[in-house]
């Protein structure tokens, strides 16, 4: 049984969940909950050295960050989520890279509550979360006018920059950011909430009950 664990509102926990729904690997959940701290606990930080979600169980292996894991289902499911050609995969993985590496590191929680405290109260949390998503979508829309033509961030094929995007819009809308304003983004997101298996890793339908 391949087992993830995670944590609902983790933008790398979703690209995780979305990818494995597409390639239609089933596998259990086991939440840890980064409110309550749990990521610092002894058992996560055993599995996870970094004390991060998610954590994949996969073929005997035990694998940590969502772009290694992402890659390492590409190469052993032959998911199709980097292009056969290697300018195919520059692009994605930059795209993949710019929300990943850019934006997401900057607006994770242990960053914007830190923000908040050490400004005194005069940028709260999501002020933060929402320069930094702003900033690095108006690059990014840009960087999507440059590629082949298709209903995803690189053609017509649901990439590795996909399973980025995702989690990504979901946050800037979660803080009230207008994606629509972004033409690109909002094109090729509304593209991909068409697709049943990016659904289904919904944070919504990972929401602990209770």
């Amino acid at each position: 049984m391949i087992t993830l664990y995670d944590y609902w509102r983790s933008s790398a926990s979703y690209r995780v969940r979305i990818a494995l729904n597409l390639l239609g690997l089933p596998y259990r959940t086991v939440p840890v909950d980064l409110l309550a701290g749990d990521h610092r606990g002894a058992d996560n930080v055993a599995r996870n050295p970094q004390g991060l979600v998610p954590t994949l169980e996969i073929d005997g292996l035990r694998l940590t960050q969502s772009l290694a894991i992402i890659e390492y289902l590409d190469e052993t499911r032959a998911g199709g989520f980097l292009p056969s050609d290697a300018a195919g995969r520059a692009r994605v993985r930059a795209l993949a890279h710019a929300i990943a590496m850019e934006i997401a590191p900057v607006c994770n929680l242990s960053v914007r509550k830190h923000a908040a405290a050490i400004s005194g109260g005069a940028v709260t949390a999501d002020d933060w979360q929402r320069h930094f998503i702003g900033r690095g979508f108006d690059a990014l829309n840009r960087m999507l006018d440059h590629g082949p033509a298709g209903p995803y961030c690189h053609g017509d094929r649901v990439t590795l920059a996909d399973l980025c995007l995702v989690p990504q819009v979901y946050n800037a809308t979660r803080v009230g950011i207008d994606v629509t304003s972004y033409s690109n983004i909002d094109r090729v997101i509304g593209n991909l909430a068409l697709l049943p298996e990016v659904a289904a890793a919904h944070p919504d339908r990972h929401q602990p009950k209770g």
